[in-house]
């Protein structure tokens, strides 16, 4: 119990460190990078050029994206309901302490949700397209969705750790699964030697930047003219 104490407390340390970084802007901008529904323009241009790469041959790619969200997710719901850790919304030693903003979330925390399918499909994505600068750009943005949930006050780091840990096993081992799907159905391995292009990473990347950019822009727009 001593060494499980002490790794909580360092967790629950570590939690108030970096959740104490806020302000009016962040606040805003960190709810809305946390929304899914911010990423849609993101996700529909990463699909489409799958789709446009791989023709009809896209579909077990699709199917395998589909799987790595529903694997991910139900699998930190499962973990939280086993564990039963409260979060530290919900916790009420440190929710009086913690900056908790736009949601509490629900009652467990452990894994994170949110860091799991952002690390699975990250992992997932980074493995298909086989492109240095796709994985340097995917990583740091899974990296981000993950900090999201600590900055907002729904999870402590321990939780981002966990849910990092599922979602890139999860992306790894649904990768594996394309592959043995690929050995069997194509024998000119499309998934193997088809990598993702300079400009096809140029389109991902500038999507993903005019995401930040309008986002963080009308937060802006809408703290000046105090409509937030």
């Amino acid at each position: 119990m001593g060494v499980i104490q002490t790794i909580s407390d360092w967790d629950k340390s570590a939690f108030f460190f970096l959740n104490g970084f806020h302000s009016d802007l962040m606040d805003n901008v960190m709810a809305l990078f946390t929304l899914t529904s911010t990423w849609i323009i993101f996700y529909g241009v990463t699909l489409y050029l799958i789709i446009r790469k791989y023709g009809r041959k896209s579909i077990p790619v699709i199917i395998s994206l589909v799987l790595i969200i529903l694997f991910s997710d139900q699998i930190a719901n499962l973990l939280k309901h086993g564990v039963m850790r409260l979060r530290p919304s919900q916790d009420p030693a440190v929710k009086p302490l913690a900056h908790i903003f736009f949601t509490t979330g629900g009652l467990y925390g452990f894994v994170s949700a949110h860091a799991a399918n952002a690390f699975a499909f990250a992992t997932f994505s980074a493995l298909l397209f086989r492109s240095r600068g796709y994985t340097i750009f995917i990583y740091p943005w899974a990296c981000l969705i993950a900090y999201t949930r600590i900055y907002l006050g729904v999870h402590y780091p321990g939780d981002i750790l966990g849910g990092i840990l599922l979602g890139t096993l999860v992306g790894w081992s649904v990768f594996r699964l394309l592959l043995l799907a690929e050995d069997r159905a194509f024998p000119v391995h499309p998934y193997q030697r088809n990598k993702l292009t300079h400009n096809e990473l140029e389109v991902i990347v500038i999507t993903a930047t005019m995401v930040v950019f309008f986002t963080v822009s009308t937060v802006v727009l809408l703290l000046q003219n105090d409509l937030l």
